[in-house]
């Protein structure tokens, strides 16, 4: 049945789209996306794909805008040439964190672009780790929010398999994030209270939970300037942690990121592939990335076979 399915991707997500039709046996479809000296993004599908079912694998990273129109001018080109359902396949959501009016007179972003994405004309979106759950809602259409957290287990599970370790959430927002962690690693949970006194800039306060002698691992969904991170890595250094590791679904990095993790006390640092690190990793050995090109081959499987996909949400 997957002879239907056509799989095609924009500039930011080549690698993770070529390990998804591995996964799925099938070619990567061809389209020549071109950027003119102006700016403007060209789209060509070089392929017939009337009457199939079109996945577009596309994260809306750095570049942000240019990746997004990408995504939506290619859904465009496919809608016209009369795929019969094209589904988004987004790693990673850009403008996710502007999802409320968090002062007056802001927009919210993270609607405003899952309108464009619905007005382009996307039939589904298929996601992982949002960093807001409640950005579903701002979908008309259907939208699965995958999680990497079962790549990301089997890592630690293996990784410290007899070890005595301690997960640690960043901030009180992902208390619950990291308790479902601890439960299925069977460990226990440690809190750090961050206030923010600006945008990127955070401060620690005090840490709540026992991490002395213990292997630390910060659990977070993405991230950014790693300024929250590498806070929190010292602050359970001073409360005496043995060892401090950190995983996260994105891995946004950017601004001065890479050196602060160089300059930081953690050990190694997971990541997934949701975003392409481009020569990041190669600027510090203390990254490592798993694939989630496996867990979104099922989901596309699963969708294409009209099969639940309800039981990868774990």
């Amino acid at each position: 049945m997957l002879d239907k399915i056509r799989v095609f991707t924009g500039n930011s997500n080549l690698a993770l789209a070529q390990k998804i039709c591995d996964s799925l046996h099938v070619p990567l479809g061809g389209a020549r996306v071109r950027t003119f000296s102006d700016g403007e993004i060209m789209i060509e599908i070089t392929e017939n794909v009337r009457g199939r079912d079109v996945y577009v694998i596309q994260s809306t990273c750095a570049p942000t805008n240019s990746n997004l129109m990408e995504l939506l001018i290619m859904t465009d080109a496919l809608k016209r040439a009369s795929a019969a359902t094209i589904t988004a396949v987004i790693p990673y959501y850009g403008y996710a964190r502007q999802d409320r009016k968090a002062s007056p007179r802001t927009p919210i972003t993270a609607k405003l672009v899952a309108d464009l994405i619905t007005t382009a004309g996307v039939d589904r979106v298929v996601t992982v780790d949002l960093h807001a759950g409640q950005i579903q809602g701002f979908f008309n259409i259907p939208v699965d929010n995958l999680y990497a957290a079962p790549v990301i287990l089997d890592y630690l599970k293996e990784r410290f398999d007899g070890e005595e370790i301690v997960m640690v959430t960043p901030d009180a927002g992902g208390t619950e994030r990291a308790r479902a962690f601890a439960k299925r690693l069977n460990c226990t949970l440690a809190v750090i209270d961050k206030r923010r006194t600006g945008p990127n800039v955070a401060e620690v306060m005090h840490l709540i939970g026992d991490v002395r002698d213990k292997i630390a691992i910060i659990l977070d969904d993405m991230i950014d300037t790693a300024g929250t991170l590498t806070q929190a890595a010292t602050a359970l250094k001073n409360n005496g942690a043995r060892a401090i590791f950190a995983c996260a679904t994105h891995g946004v990095l950017s601004g001065p990121a890479i050196e602060r993790i160089n300059d930081s006390v953690i050990e190694e640092i997971v990541l997934t592939d949701t975003i392409p690190l481009g020569d990041k990793d190669k600027l510090t050995g203390k990254i490592r990335v798993l694939s989630v090109a496996d867990l979104l081959a099922e989901a596309i499987r699963r969708i294409h076979e009209d099969e639940s996909v309800s039981s990868l949400f774990v």
